[in-house]
């Protein structure tokens, strides 16, 4: 069995499984793509959901792929024990409906045996007690000694999550030797010791589970295989563990080096190796993949991984960020098959060093503080840390309290997670406080005199304008029954067309007009029971509350919002076109005919790809495609393929917006009737908002229009400056370029040779001292790079030399020492010339033998500094 690397191990699964007319997919995103059921992909098939469960129609009936998966219910373990880790890469091959069991086993065995070159007495089977038709096919057809095959019970080779499609399965396991088994008479495939070790499961799902306990055979049967890439490459390389296998071991080496320790030559430090190990493996994977270090979520576990494996840098003596560094062998191991680890790797190292820097400023401080609480309980005989001590740790120097438990676990204690919960859950119910008075315009404390449950009725969706009743009128935080011209006031009604500032659309503007009073309104904010509040200017008249009022929105506003709006959902869909189906919503502001969008990625927009999203939302545009908008409970809506964020709570019904078929979203925002009605979409930048998040800016509309016509004039005004044509601009700017640069390089020749003249006449009044050419020389109104050209010209020139230029540029003076080859050999230095002559004007200075730079202070001493040369060069020159 010869060694192979784990690089070439997944490299030969995927083209064996391509020969055979697999396709051959990169790996997914770690971060799961219109699957909220899923905090990370943990699985082979997690990403491949759709297409088993018929949502999907695959790319191709056979695919191959090696899945990135990250698992992390036993963080804990991880460094303790050797097999524990957090990330693995999974390699599968899978059928939706196209070849079964023969093909399947077929191939594993022949991908073995004969591409591995596995000895087939090493090689165990296991089927599910019942599957007759697998035993058959693994010892008939595939010549598998029935000695080496295992019946197992369902919990198993059987393979079923509730009701829906499930199956049996079998595994491959590989014979370690006797060496490895626990020495039992009945030691065997399925028993808990190192000696077999399963490495490959193939699941043939061909049932339909019903949840009662009835199995009906599946129409079309799927194939659903998964093998573990460290596993396999462990038994290829004759490894004991995942940390031996050639590209982790590389990356512990690396840690190694930095900690200046030895792996493999004491416990507790090779248990903080291997967790350093793991979870930088982890860490890369997921910054790459768009997760950034937070407290919610996918960003929590990304942090938890960072500062554990920074903590255990700690407990090596590790005392700087580190962890960046090490990202750089991660990548150089697996960015060959995730060529996107290369593509990103400066934001990766910046986000990994950002977050070791932030908790390096607090760990120190927070370790000590902890230590204190362990000695404090030793001494009292305590072995429970308060909670509220667990969530200082937490909330002031931002430790996890997975680590707080660890560091507790190692000292035999432990920490009142109850407690801890409690001030947990009311640090949050202070949030949510916090911005409910947020939401209600900084209004927090006012009574508005409304019963709570009584709210604003809104009927904009259909309606501009209507009438309604003035409930309340606020004005400077005071209720009041009336509020006269000049006044500014915030007006809440039983009923309003105002659309509310909301999911980044800005609120509706228009008139309340009643019999004796017009109200500007410029700004409408909703609170959180559901009040609608006009805050705008009494423009005439006097408003009371009780008045029937004329709700009128500024139909024409609304209609260049809702352009904007509905143009937002054609620019999401174009960049997940575009880009990949990993961007996601950041956050947004539509606004009449302009809009800005954030989203998830990971670099730059290219300006290729940039005209690429332009072209397709404009095409999706001209489409004329019907809007549709609909109420519908959020499960259906999920079902038509809804785009959801994830996190984010929905109520049991929810508004979808659905444009064509190329749009789909839950959306409360208003929109258009037709796509058509966008206009124009016109980009006017995209940049970079936080660490894998972009921003592009647009125009649409009467908007776009405008800004095309001030583009197509500023054009032409260029043009004519250069006499050009429109049409013929870029090359006439081409050429204009092309004669500056021209013109520049004819102007440093010119100085190079002004230069050399000068230098020329320097020499020609070079002094003899010690038969070295000393020459010394003061040049005002020249900069430091030119004398610094100088002094090179007369280093180069004569190996005697002995130059001291003096430069007065902006106000700076700049002293520069260069010395000849011989004159360097006689001792003479420059790095010493310049000291002495800089002290001289009250500056300071060093640098090489043969060229050397400082600084004076005193412009008045250039002479005195200069008539030193002479002097130092004879004291210094050796005969």
């Amino acid at each position: 069995m010869q060694p192979l690397g784990l690089n070439e191990i997944r490299e030969k699964f995927l083209s064996f499984f391509e020969e055979r007319g697999h396709l051959r997919l990169p790996s997914f995103p770690l971060i799961p793509q219109g699957d909220a059921s899923l905090l990370l992909i943990n699985s082979g098939m997690a990403p491949l959901k759709p297409y088993f469960s018929g949502e999907a129609v695959p790319p191709r009936r056979r695919v191959a792929t090696c899945q990135k998966c990250i698992r992390t219910p036993d963080i804990e373990r991880v460094g303790k024990t050797s097999r524990h880790g957090t990330f693995f890469e999974m390699l599968g091959n899978f059928s939706f409906g196209d070849y079964f069991k023969r093909e399947a086993a077929a191939w594993a065995w022949a991908f073995c045996t004969r591409e591995m070159g596995i000895p087939k007495d090493r090689l165990h089977v296991s089927v599910y007690l019942d599957d007759d038709e697998a035993y058959d096919i693994w010892t008939r057809e595939i010549g598998v000694d029935p000695s080496h095959m295992k019946r197992l019970g369902k919990e198993d080779n059987f393979w079923e999550i509730g009701s829906g499609p499930c199956g049996p399965c079998s595994e491959i396991y590989f014979d370690r030797g006797e060496t490895y088994s626990c020495g039992a008479p009945d030691c065997a495939v399925g028993c808990d010791c190192d000696r077999y070790v399963e490495f490959w499961n193939l699941v043939f799902t061909q049932f339909n589970n019903d949840g009662q306990g009835h199995y009906t055979p599946l129409e079309n049967k799927n194939i659903d295989t998964g093998m573990g890439l460290e596993r396999l490459a462990c038994i290829m390389q004759g490894a004991d563990n995942l940390f031996e296998v050639d590209t982790i071991k590389n990356i512990c080496l690396h840690v190694s080096e930095i900690a200046g320790v030895s792996y493999g030559h004491a416990e507790k430090q090779d248990v903080s190796l291997r967790v350093i190990t793991d979870h930088i493996r982890s860490t890369v994977m997921l910054v790459c993949d768009g997760v950034l270090p937070s407290n919610e979520g996918r960003g929590y576990v990304l942090r938890r991984l960072l500062r554990r494996a920074a903590r255990h840098g700690k407990l090596l003596g590790i005392g700087r960020p580190f962890l960046f560094e090490v990202c750089d062998t991660v990548i150089r191991e697996s960015g060959g098959a995730y060529p996107a680890l290369r593509e990103k790797a400066g934001h990766i190292r910046r986000v990994i060093r950002m977050e070791e820097e932030r908790f390096d400023k607090t760990i120190d401080a927070g370790l000590g503080l902890l230590r204190e609480d362990i000695e404090a309980l030793r001494a009292s005989g305590g072995t429970v840390l308060p909670g509220g001590q667990a969530f200082k740790l937490y909330d002031t120097f931002g430790f996890p309290i997975d680590l707080t438990e660890e560091i507790l676990q190692e000292a035999g204690m432990a920490f009142d997670r109850a407690a801890f919960d409690e001030q947990m859950a009311r640090q949050r119910a202070r949030a949510r406080s916090a911005r409910a008075s947020l939401g209600d315009l900084g209004w927090a404390g006012l009574d508005l005199g409304l019963d709570r449950g009584l709210r604003t009725e809104f009927i904009g969706y259909d309606m501009w304008e209507s009438e309604a009743r003035v409930l309340a009128i606020a004005e400077d935080r005071d209720l009041t029954d009336t509020a006269g011209e000049g006044a500014r006031v915030s007006v809440v009604l039983d009923k309003t067309p105002f659309y509310a500032e909301s999911g980044g659309q800005v609120a509706d503007t228009g008139l309340l007009t009643s019999e004796g009073a017009v109200l500007r309104v410029d700004d409408v904010k909703k609170t959180q029971d559901g009040k609608y509040l006009h805050a705008g200017e009494v423009v005439s008249g006097e408003l009371a509350k009780g008045d029937i009022v004329r709700a009128v929105v500024d139909g024409d506003r609304r209609r260049a919002v809702m352009r904007a709006h509905s143009a937002t959902h054609l620019l999401h869909r174009a960049l997940r076109d575009v880009l990949g189906e990993h961007v996601e919503q950041a956050g947004s502001l539509v606004e009449a005919d302009r809009l800005r969008f954030d989203f998830t990625h990971y670099a730059a927009v290219t300006p290729e790809e940039m005209e690429r999203i332009t072209r397709r939302v404009n095409e999706m545009a001209l489409a004329a495609h019907e809007i549709e908008i609909r109420e519908m409970p959020v499960g259906e809506a999920k079902a038509l393929g809804a785009m959801a964020l994830f996190g984010e709570k929905y109520g049991e019904v929810v508004r979808v917006v659905r444009m064509g078929d190329v749009s789909i979203e839950l959306c409360g925002g208003t929109h258009l009737r037709n796509t058509a009605a966008v206009g124009a979409f016109l980009p006017r930048g995209e940049s970079s908002v936080a660490a894998g998040v972009r921003r592009v800016e647009a125009r649409v509309g009467l908007q776009a229009l405008d800004d095309a016509r001030a583009l197509v004039r500023q054009t032409g005004e260029v043009a004519g400056l250069l006499k050009s044509s429109p049409a013929e601009l870029p090359r006439r700017v081409e050429q204009t370029m092309a004669e500056l640069r021209a013109l520049h390089r004819e102007v440093e020749q010119l100085r190079a040779k002004e230069l050399r003249g000068e230098a020329e006449q320097l020499l020609l009044a070079a002094k003899d001292v010690k038969g070295l050419k000393v020459v010394t020389g003061a040049r005002r109104g020249a900069p430091p790079e030119a004398t610094r050209a100088m002094g090179d010209f007369l280093r180069d020139k004569d190996p005697d030399i002995v130059a001291v230029l003096a430069s007065v540029w902006e106000e700076k003076l700049t002293f520069l020492a260069v010395c000849g080859v011989r004159a360097v050999a006689r001792g003479v230095r420059a790095g010493d010339i310049i000291k002495a002559v800089t002290k001289v004007a009250g500056g300071s200075g060093g640098g090489r033998p043969d060229s050397a730079m400082g600084g004076g202070r005193d412009l008045l001493k250039v002479d005195d500094a200069l008539a030193v040369v002479d002097d130092f060069v004879s004291g210094a020159a050796r005969d």
